[in-house]
């Protein structure tokens, strides 16, 4: 077998269920959870028409690179939404089954694993960087969020013999769990230490079409623009249907940018054999076409967190995100297992405690006494959520 696979921990909802085990929560409440960021709006119904109208595509093979139809609507996509002049859908976009195994798969492209190889991951994070890191023969190294400015990582921490061995370097923005979006500041930051060092930059922006400002959250290929980096140089943006149009069983999303780097990124994808279905591409057309649906998703969104910050702001430190679906709340008098953990028996309410989502890193947890909830049911059983929650934490004191 091979022995990086003894270096992967539990994924976070693994712990939560050791955490939760033997415990009968309390009859008296239904169960309500908010422990997992999965879309539950309805599917559009178009959305659906066009993959059941396609299902002649089960017939064929599909190819890696995609439907040119399909290349052209996220190119497409991405002019409009981020006001890039132009992408070249040829050699610049590709479709993926979702940003999840494509940020895993990039890794594999990227790194090259001799000793102290190093992939540099925010931390919190999302586990899927740090499987990447040494399913590639890497390490991760992870930089804290700085809740004194605004979550952001601090990568003026990092000393230079680091980032010397820093090959790929993970940012999600907005961020997962903590809803942060990078500004322009901190993008020119970034890109100089790339041009430094000479690491890969991966921005997963899957979350980028959720949000509660009146802008929209910056995008990596946006900054790039802005910044006179109209090449993309080392940088990857990865994107996905999932959040913005309610479809997470599709695994559908795309990755785009710098066109060298996506040309090794196709040859190592041919190998791997990660072609979309035919037929979900045809759906996943129709979905990067149409912004009606995406703009009515976030309004429910923005109602519901308008309505639940507030409750939950009488018992506990939190705030509103700048975008996502996630509330990232640090938890008064018990540590965030305790707290997940006794919400879950008295209240039938699942919380996820934010050390499971962070590691031990220069002297702390970030995620320690916090809990991420996910707000992605409808508005009337995330409010009874949060009415537990309130309940539960004033019993606390």
């Amino acid at each position: 077998m091979n022995p990086l696979l003894n270096k992967l921990q539990p994924y976070p909802f693994e712990k939560l269920r050791e955490l939760f085990a033997g415990i009968q929560p309390n009859s008296a409440y239904s169960p309500i959870s908010l422990g997992i960021g999965e879309p539950k709006h309805p599917t559009p119904a178009f959305i659906q028409n066009a993959l059941a109208d396609n299902l002649g595509g089960l017939a064929s093979y599909p190819s890696t690179t995609g439907a040119e139809g399909l290349r052209a609507a996220i190119a497409g996509w991405l002019e409009r939404r981020y006001g890039l002049p132009k992408v070249d859908a040829a050699t610049q976009v590709l479709p993926v089954n979702g940003s999840r195994e494509a940020l895993f798969a990039l890794a594999q492209t990227i790194i090259d694993p001799r000793p102290g190889a190093l992939v540099m991951c925010p931390n919190p994070f999302y586990q899927i960087y740090e499987g990447a890191a040494y399913l590639a023969g890497a390490e991760p190294y992870f930089v804290n969020s700085d809740p004194a400015r605004n979550f952001a990582p601090d990568y003026r921490s990092v000393p230079a013999d680091v980032w010397e061995r820093v090959q790929l370097l993970y940012l999600c923005s907005p961020g997962n769990p903590t809803g942060a979006v990078l500004t322009l500041e901190d993008w020119k930051e970034l890109f100089g230490l790339s041009d430094r060092y000479g690491f890969v930059i991966a921005a997963d922006e899957c979350y980028s079409e959720i949000y509660f400002k009146s802008v929209a959250p910056l995008g990596g290929l946006e900054a790039a623009q802005q910044l006179g980096r109209s090449d993309f140089r080392r940088l990857i943006a990865f994107s996905s249907l999932s959040k913005r149009s309610n479809v997470p069983g599709m695994r559908s999303g795309f990755v785009a940018g710098d066109a060298e780097i996506m040309k090794k990124f196709l040859l190592y994808r041919t190998y791997h054999g990660s072609a979309m279905s035919p037929s979900i591409q045809s759906a996943s057309i129709a979905a990067w076409n149409d912004e009606q649906h995406v703009a009515e998703n976030r309004a429910k969104y923005i109602s519901k967190f308008n309505d639940v910050t507030p409750l939950l702001q009488e018992v506990l430190d939190v705030q509103l995100p700048d975008a996502g679906f996630y509330l990232w709340a640090k938890v008064p008098r018990l540590s965030d297992t305790e707290f997940a953990k006794r919400l879950h028996a008295e209240y039938n309410v699942t919380v996820l405690p934010g050390s499971y989502l962070a590691r031990d890193a220069h002297g702390i947890n970030p995620g320690q006494n916090r809990v991420r909830m996910a707000l992605v049911a409808e508005v009337s059983e995330c409010l009874e959520a949060a009415r537990r929650i309130v309940e539960f934490t004033q019993k606390l004191s």
